[in-house]
């Protein structure tokens, strides 16, 4: 009938047993590694220390 098929599961190995687009847990992994980079590239720019202007003397 309808519904979710239990004898169909797929073995997955290595990255893929982690990072799948055929499996609840493996679609949220992708989403909170997707975040999770985003949150670094943007905590790295904001923290990265600021270049200071070269003193000119007059």
């Amino acid at each position: 009938m309808g519904g979710h098929d239990a004898g169909a599961q797929h073995q997955f190995t290595g990255f893929a047993k982690y990072f799948n687009a055929y499996t609840i847990v493996g679609r949220r992994n992708c989403v909170l590694a997707t975040y999770a980079s985003l949150l670094a590239i943007g905590l790295f720019f904001k923290l990265k220390p600021k270049k200071k202007a070269a003193v000119t003397e007059k």
